[in-house]
């Protein structure tokens, strides 16, 4: 048979809320949790990649093989402005996504989240 106890739950009161603890929750959560210059990243990386034939966007997030193979590929599209503008804008795009990437990770190795 199931015997009864008692609970006793004591709740302590209220704590005043800091200015410094809102702060830095504020702070947090501007700059993602990785600080100001992880959440700036991104855009460095797409200010680096605007600029053309270099693929300097790679570079910034350390993606160097992937700057050169697009580097070489650039020089038949030379022929075909057409195709070399379309690189050129998906390198700004993809410069963007790997800054994000890592900014992500960083924030998830932060909170103790995933792998």
């Amino acid at each position: 048979m199931l015997s009864e106890e008692e609970i006793v739950i004591q709740l302590t009161p209220h704590q005043e809320a800091r200015k410094s603890g809102i702060g830095k929750v504020i702070w947090r959560e501007l700059t993602a949790g990785v600080g100001v210059w992880g959440s700036m990243s991104p855009l460095v990386a797409i200010i680096l990649a605007a600029v053309p034939l270099l693929f300097l966007g790679q570079h910034f997030n350390r993606e160097h093989q992937k700057a050169v193979d697009w580097t070489f590929i650039q020089v038949p599209l030379a022929f075909t402005v057409i195709l070399w503008i379309g690189l050129w804008g998906w390198s700004i795009v993809d410069a963007w996504q790997g800054a994000n990437a890592k900014v992500v990770k960083k924030r998830n190795k932060h909170l103790g989240i995933g792998l």
